[in-house]
């Protein structure tokens, strides 16, 4: 009978139409061409598989069977596409295209290329290693590369079929990975990292591809992306709710589908469902499902996802659009370091209704629990990130902190004990729960306490220590390192534009004067300082601990290879280069073409090096400055001037692209 719907598939589209079609009982024959797309697809009385390979008269066959057809291949399936949209012509039949929509990532940094072929040639002209993620039919171009055994790593899919196509291309062993995807940013990370990737060739493969994931990974792993770009469509595209609206007209499916979904973000305080609000309980009650960590779902008894990350809970949410009234349940205060900015950021409003329901913070039940006020605290967060709270507690009266993990309170003891900080310590832990425990003291007396994995702690300093620019010369451990005079000093950071989460290098740091100052401006960024001398770096690592600067690492060896797996900086201060001047530049720049730099030069030929180097990397001079410094000292009853050196300060802007 001609009155099927056949779907061309391959793709996680095909399989959301496969279950949308079982639902309501709709004929449908369902193509796939590999081993992998018939695994995603289950049969049953109306959904049946075909993964026949289609010659010219076969594609003929099955489309006139057809009532609809639906291409729901892969993005860059163009040559099927073609064959397909060709044939429903030949026959006077509507051809759907359901395309997934591009990913959505900044295309900055990303080297575009028009085809496989294309990426190949890029990477006959550069160095590194590569990993292939575009699967096993590209794969053998690579062989071109005269060197592709040692460099170019595969990643392909789990099946033996095409374990042995690609062994026969030459990718075995350690050169292939065989999985299923899509993966995470962690695993595209671990991958990278594993094979010390310096590219990674990949397609657009949209939001169900992982292709986000891949990208985020890249960056992370200083790997650059080799994007094969899309081939061009013929006629319109639909997404996949536009293609289930179709359906749903051509088989007068009427339900509710059309409406917006509704998502609402619950948030369920310390996860004890008696403190939740009456609006709270009420959306947790309605809900189609419970999303979130098993944490906050555990007490529940109906459907659940045990998830967390934004990417795979939108993933499942786009997978499964039966689920009308979802509800995401996250910890604390919905409007501090939650998951729900994630959601909000990435959610797409077009398809989801969003509301907030917040739920009580650890933050003010902690605060309640022992008479405190929380409005003259400074907000922090260690959750997943590496927070200076040392710095802001020795700026600041009060600092709240959530912390991480089960040695994390521990650790924020001992870093306050080694910075010689006798602050007073507030912990609470597991609160709201039957095993709530809260503790105060000195560090040292609470360090061997014995905490749990949730915890937050409220730090009270009675003498905090503001932060001026130029600190006096007198108040560094100096040693025979050189240093940089304060006047010099403030001029220099200044010129920076340091922010507060700014990643810095200091290159050449001497005694860490300028690391120092910089430590105390970028309070939540972070501070290389890269010193060759073993001497100096003594000298740092003892300012370090006595100006309080935990946000100062201190990295031993000579740049630029000192400055390999540092993570990308923001902005650099050059105090001396040992000869490397134009290596050095070189490398801030891979890293980060945008970067701010500023470099002291005392001598003038330094200073040619340094307008050498501006015109033959293209770097952009704000300004170059001549600076003379003179300190008067006491003779008698006269004042006479001393003069320091005079120093050529160079404010740069990255590169120029034009």
């Amino acid at each position: 009978m001609n009155d099927k719907m056949i779907v061309f598939a391959g793709t996680t589209e095909g399989r959301i139409l496969s279950e949308f079609a079982k639902r309501h009982q709709i004929d449908s024959i369902f193509c796939v061409s590999t081993e992998f797309g018939r695994q995603l697809i289950e049969e049953d009385e109306h959904v049946k598989v075909s993964s026949k390979r289609l010659g010219e008269d076969g594609l003929r066959d099955m489309i006139s069977q057809s009532t609809v057809v639906i291409d729901a291949t892969h993005p860059y399936a163009n040559v099927m596409s073609h064959k397909i949209l060709d044939e429903c012509k030949a026959q006077g039949k509507e051809c759907i295209r359901l395309l997934r929509p591009e990913g959505k990532v900044e295309d900055d940094g990303l080297i575009l290329v028009p085809d496989i072929d294309s990426a190949v040639e890029y990477l006959k002209g550069v160095k590194g290693n590569v990993l292939v993620t575009t699967g096993s039919k590209e794969l053998e171009a690579f062989t071109r590369l005269e060197d592709f055994k040692e460099r170019v790593y595969g990643r392909v899919l789990s099946t033996p079929s095409v374990a042995q196509k690609c062994a026969e291309f030459g990718f075995e062993g350690k050169n292939l990975f065989c999985m299923k995807g899509p993966f995470c940013e962690e695993m595209n990370y671990g991958m990278l990292k594993q094979v010390d990737a310096r590219y990674m060739v990949t397609k657009d493969s949209g939001e169900p591809g992982g292709f986000e994931e891949k990208i985020k990974a890249a960056r992370r792993a200083d790997a650059k992306v080799i994007l094969v770009g899309r081939p061009s469509e013929m006629g319109r595209t639909y997404c996949l709710e536009e293609v289930i609206e179709i359906v749903k007209g051509r088989y007068d499916i009427a339900d509710d589908a059309c409406m917006k979904r509704t998502v609402t973000i619950v948030g369920v305080g310390m996860g004890d469902p008696s403190s939740l609000t009456e609006a709270s309980k009420k959306a947790i009650d309605e809900a189609d499902i419970l999303i979130g960590a098993s944490r906050m779902i555990g007490p529940y008894r109906k459907r659940t996802l045990n998830e967390y990350r934004t990417e795979k809970v939108l993933r499942f949410l786009d997978e499964s659009p039966d689920l009308k009234n979802i509800a995401i349940l996250v910890s604390g205060d919905t409007g501090f370091q939650s998951a729900a900015k994630n959601i909000f950021d990435s959610i797409d409003r077009d398809r989801f209704e969003i509301k907030v329901l917040p739920g009580i913070s650890s933050i003010s039940y902690l605060c309640s629990r022992i008479g405190q006020s929380w409005d003259d605290a400074h907000l922090m967060s260690a959750h997943g990130i590496d927070a200076n709270i040392i710095g802001n507690v020795v700026r600041r009266k009060k600092v709240i902190s959530l912390l991480e993990g089960s040695e994390s309170a521990k650790r924020l003891c001992e870093d306050l004990i080694e910075y010689g900080l006798n602050v007073n310590v507030t912990i609470g832990q597991d609160l709201g729960s039957d095993k709530e425990s809260i503790v105060s003291g000195k560090p040292s007396d609470i360090v061997d306490h014995g905490f749990g994995t949730l915890c937050i702690a409220l730090i009270e300093n009675e003498n905090p220590i503001g932060y001026s620019p130029g600190i006096d010369d007198g108040e560094f451990i100096r040693g025979d390192a050189p240093m940089t005079k304060c006047e010099i000093r403030a001029l220099s950071v200044s010129k920076l534009n340091l922010n507060e989460d700014s990643i810095v290098y200091d290159i050449g740091a001497g005694t860490g004067s300028v690391s120092i100052e910089m430590a105390l401006r970028s309070t939540n960024g972070k501070v290389f300082a890269i010193e060759k001398e073993g001497d100096s770096v003594e000298l740092i690592l003892k300012n370090k601990r006595k100006f309080k600067t935990h946000n100062l690492n201190v990295i031993k060896g000579l740049a630029p290879d000192a400055m390999a797996g540092l993570p990308t900086p923001t902005h650099a201060f050059i105090g001396g280069s040992s000869g490397n001047m134009r290596e050095i530049l070189g490398c801030i720049l891979e890293k980060n073409k945008d970067v701010r730099i500023v470099i002291n030069s005392i001598t003038l030929e330094t200073m040619s090096e340094v307008l050498g180097c501006i015109e033959e990397l293209g770097l952009v001079e704000e300004e170059t400055i001549s600076v003379s410094v003179s300190k008067a000292k006491k003779v008698g009853r006269f004042h006479m001037m001393n003069a320091l050196n005079p120093i050529f300060i160079t404010t740069l802007n990255g590169k120029n692209e034009n």
